[in-house]
């Protein structure tokens, strides 16, 4: 499918006819395939599919692949070992800088890519609040956070403007703003297809409202990270020329940003914010744009939790917590509780603010679920096998082959032997993808339904 005729012009208006007509070129060439793998997975063990792959240059843990794979196919892809992510939106990270238990809320969060990049970065002191306002994207967020297990998400599914009411609450706000697409026309045809001049002024207006909504959720002192894959300047630096006429002398410089020339990253500002462009026939990546700045230190806020209206959550008892703490490998730093049948574990330093946000917000799902306690004896769920802090000596592991693997991963039947009798941990290469419980001769495959591959 062809460039839209009046994108063209306007990239030849804005950019000249040199530079524009080597960005429209360059979006009619095939995109370039990228991952970033889990710091807490893929030490010293690269999965096969970024066995020397060449590093994205901006994010450590990012590689860039020669061919795309079929990751659905890969054992490595559900034991959570890398996420599939674009190599431009990598660079939210070098953005947000040192994390370690910050409160982070990513407004606009699926699919989850940037939202697994912060859980890794805050750390079990850390929290990151993940909302989407689409109940059926929010579903596929809530499954990419489970299968991340870092433990230290929220997932919510609420109206921006609900979310801030949680008044300079965060240390960091990420908006990923939803925009006309135009960095994705090189890898979807149906960006190019949905494009138009008036949706790019309602993608305008709807960022600035998300925008002063953000602002009100971040304390004095914290940062905005403000990014789209779209190239017009309304919804890129014109948003945030309106958000600090908005906000007057409140908004502030960030700390400075390395950046290498080499990379190809075209580098701006506008008024205290530090602007990163990304173009693909400059940088190896799509069409990305991305900001950052500070709420000034002497702003005027007020921190604010909204009354709860709810509790979804209640203790355990003492023989409950004995029989979840031994799951955990540590248990110290974990707090326990449960929602409706379902027990769920939470990092400590983070719990009584975890309990305050699913009293106030719609919380789909938070901390590690657990599972059923059935007689005193915990029936895991399968989020629990990729929980990152999941005690492995508390059951028998079977590790399988990659051919085994995927007929676990389809539910289908597989062999008895190498399953100890009662509930294992299943394996592939020694990452696990969930429980199987062996009876004698027979298993019983507890791969979630919901997760199974359909592709044969």
């Amino acid at each position: 499918m062809t460039l839209p005729e009046s994108f063209v012009a306007r990239v030849m208006r804005d950019l000249g006819a040199a530079e524009g007509g080597a960005l429209c070129a360059a979006l009619d060439t095939p995109p370039a395939v990228s991952l970033r793998l889990h710091p807490r997975r893929s030490s010293g063990r690269l999965p096969r599919v970024a066995e020397g792959a060449a590093p994205v240059p901006w994010c450590a843990e990012g590689r860039y692949l020669d061919v795309r794979p079929s990751f659905t196919l890969d054992p490595a892809f559900h034991a959570g070992a890398y996420y599939v992510q674009e190599a431009s939106s990598q660079f939210v990270g070098r953005l947000a800088g040192d994390l370690a238990g910050c409160r982070v809320l990513d407004l606009c969060a699926a699919p989850g890519g940037k939202t697994t990049l912060y859980a890794s970065a805050v750390g079990p002191d850390g929290l990151v609040v993940a909302n989407e306002i689409d109940r059926r994207r929010v579903q596929v967020l809530a499954d990419n956070v489970r299968r991340w297990g870092t433990g230290n998400v929220v997932v919510t599914c609420a109206e921006p403007r609900t979310v801030c009411d949680l008044e300079a609450w965060f240390d960091v706000v990420a908006v990923d703003a939803p925009c006309s697409g135009e960095g994705m026309f090189r890898k979807d045809d149906a960006a190019r297809a949905e494009w138009s001049e008036g949706n790019v002024r309602l993608c305008a207006a709807r960022q600035d409202e998300i925008l002063r909504e953000a602002w009100r959720a971040l304390r004095p002192g914290g940062r905005l990270l403000y990014s789209t894959c779209t190239f017009n300047r309304d919804e890129d630096e014109g948003a945030l020329e309106r958000l600090v006429a908005w906000t007057g002398d409140e908004v502030a410089e960030a700390e400075p940003v390395a950046v290498d020339p080499a990379w190809g990253i075209v580098e701006g500002e506008v008024g205290p914010f530090r602007t990163f462009r990304f173009y693909p026939h400059r940088a190896r990546g799509e069409g990305f744009f991305a900001a950052v700045a500070r709420k000034a230190d002497d702003a005027a806020a007020r921190s604010r939790m909204p009354r709860g209206r709810r509790q979804p959550t209640a203790a355990v008892d003492r023989a409950a917590a004995t029989e979840l703490r031994r799951w955990v490998a540590a248990p110290d730093r974990m707090r326990f509780g449960a929602a409706g049948e379902c027990c769920y574990g939470w990092y400590a330093a983070q719990a009584d603010a975890v309990a305050a946000l699913a009293s106030a917000l719609p919380v789909v799902y938070s901390g590690v679920a657990m599972g059923q306690l059935f007689k005193g004896r915990l029936r895991p769920d399968g989020a629990l096998a990729l929980f990152v802090g999941l005690e492995r000596g508390a059951l028998p592991s079977a590790d399988l082959t990659e051919e085994e693997a995927l007929r676990y991963l389809r539910r289908q039947e597989i062999a008895a032997a190498p399953l100890a009798e009662g509930m294992n941990l299943v394996c592939c290469d020694d990452r696990p993808l969930g429980f199987a419980k062996r009876i004698g001769g027979r298993v019983n495959n507890l791969y979630p339904n919901a997760w199974r591959i359909l592709k044969s």
